[in-house]
């Protein structure tokens, strides 16, 4: 079946957007030229702007690419009534999977969140505030936490998120060795209890 204009589009898109994964492996967007990317997709330099304006905005398209399905798994965990158990059990074992179905997501954004442009910095942390207020608003919706205010519904979403940002990381250092995943996941499943544990038994001042 013969490919369509737009299915050649969306093609080189993919391409473009795999590729940049690929060379950051080794390197960081900023440490790449705009010429590198086309190189490796077989276009040249100046078709690259019919599907981005610049590295950096191809860089943000890979931080909404990494962040909407694992917030949207996460909220799934979280739609079904769940217990505070259910829901540390269920946002690890997603996060685990997570990582290694989208390895490269995973270390673009740590790498980036530390030394990418400006603007990529700042999409990776409005993603992690997205995903805090997200969990902020369920958290209230939980038996327990009506005498809680707002603010600390949110300290307590950023310590959850937090730990699973470390949790991510641990899981990309662990490279595969299943002994050690398994240990960090663990480890993640106790320290989020232990802030629930914590959290249950807060007075809220507010």
């Amino acid at each position: 079946m013969t490919e369509t204009r737009v299915e050649r589009k969306e093609r080189t898109r993919r391409a473009l957007l795999d590729a940049t994964l690929a060379l950051c492996e080794d390197s960081s967007l900023v440490a790449l030229s705009l010429r590198q990317v086309a190189k490796e997709v077989g276009i040249v330099p100046t078709a690259f702007y019919r599907h981005f304006d610049s590295l950096e905005d191809l860089g943000l398209a890979l931080v909404d690419e990494s962040f909407v399905s694992l917030r949207a798994m996460l909220r799934e965990v979280r739609s079904s009534d769940p217990t505070f158990r259910d829901i540390v059990d269920g946002s690890v074992d997603i996060l685990v999977t997570h990582v290694h179905q989208q390895r490269q997501h995973f270390e673009f954004i740590v790498r980036e969140r530390a030394a990418g442009p400006l603007s990529v910095r700042e999409a990776i942390r409005h993603q992690v505030e997205l995903a805090e207020r997200e969990l902020a608003t369920d958290l209230a919706r939980m038996p327990g936490t009506e005498p809680w205010s707002a603010s600390d519904l949110r300290v307590l979403s950023s310590l959850i998120v937090g730990a699973m940002v470390s949790t991510a990381e641990a899981i990309l250092v662990a490279a595969g060795r299943l002994d050690l995943e398994k240990e960090v996941a663990e480890t993640a499943r106790t320290q989020l209890r232990m802030v629930l544990v914590g959290a249950l038994n807060w007075t809220s001042r507010a």
